[in-house]
């Protein structure tokens, strides 16, 4: 069976193609190029859940690839497809991507991410990587 041709080539940065840090499993049935994630593993708050639900969440960045686009998650019985996942640097963020992540603007995504993390610094540099979605 062919892989969706938006896969990025070459394995996967996590251990075995499908199952990424911690969460994810993949769905009897599935091509093994599309895995169904647990929720969790990208949105790990509630409060990202429920903003998710009601469109106001759309995407995420994070320190490493935990979907690959055409992976699917479910909450509270609707369905989202990842449908973009690019490594990026922090700086290249843009007031734009921080509304798709539930924040007003850039400055109020960096303090959701220094309540969210102890010891966080932002650093322009640093790698990271966006994973959008769409409800299905």
């Amino acid at each position: 069976m062919a892989c969706d041709p938006r896969q990025p080539s070459g394995p996967a940065p996590w251990s075995g193609y499908g199952h990424t840090p911690e969460h994810s499993f993949v769905t009897a049935g599935t091509s093994p190029c599309m895995s169904e994630i647990d929720p969790d593993t990208l949105l790990p708050s509630p409060r990202m859940r429920d903003q998710a639900c009601e469109g106001a969440v759309t995407q995420v960045h994070r320190g490493d690839r935990y979907a690959a686009e055409g992976d699917s998650f479910s909450i509270d019985g609707e369905t989202f497809e990842i449908v973009d996942v690019r490594e990026r640097k922090l700086g290249d963020m843009t007031d734009e991507d921080a509304r798709r992540e539930g924040a007003r603007d850039l400055e109020h995504y960096r303090e959701i991410l220094d309540r969210a993390h102890d010891n966080f610094e932002w650093d322009d540099d640093s790698d990271v990587v966006m994973h959008r979605f769409e409800a299905q």
